[in-house]
């Protein structure tokens, strides 16, 4: 098999199977289904350090305010893909910027790149709050290439 390039290193993975309820009238996976791939990514890559259990806790939550797709090549029913992410920004204030690289797996071909921007929420009433030191500490960790205050 080819070698991946990954767009960043050490990237965090989630390997994926595409299934024949993610594909559209197309035959190819639906927009929507990378959207969903992401989110649980990101879950997977933040809750080791800010479990859900804490964020209740400490009453915020970091939310998606953009996402930008490019979908470069289309993915099928059975293809095996793996989906990398990597956080590429935070202020340790309010904000953080999330990567994705969407490869197939066979040829190495990247399917899609997105960038999803984040701000730090109360989770009662939903409005931008200054994030906790544990979310600025664990985002500073999981950051490539970020320059913290």
């Amino acid at each position: 098999m080819p070698s991946i390039e990954w767009d960043y290193q050490n990237p965090f993975l989630m390997d994926i199977h595409v299934a024949p309820h993610e594909t559209d009238r197309l035959g190819h996976t639906n927009n929507q289904v990378y959207l969903k791939w992401m989110e649980d990514i990101s879950w997977q890559h933040i809750e080791p350090g800010l479990p859900w259990s804490l964020q209740e806790s400490l009453g915020k939550s970091m939310a998606i305010t953009r996402t930008e797709i490019d979908y470069l090549a289309a993915s099928y029913v059975g293809d095996h893909l793996q989906l990398a992410t990597w956080v590429i920004a935070s202020d340790g204030r309010l904000t953080s910027a999330r990567h994705f690289q969407l490869v197939r797996v066979s040829d190495a071909r990247t399917l899609a790149r997105a960038n999803s921007q984040y701000a730090c929420i109360d989770l009662k009433t939903g409005k931008p709050s200054r994030m906790p030191k544990a979310f600025s500490d664990h985002l500073g960790q999981l950051c490539v290439n970020c320059q913290l205050p």
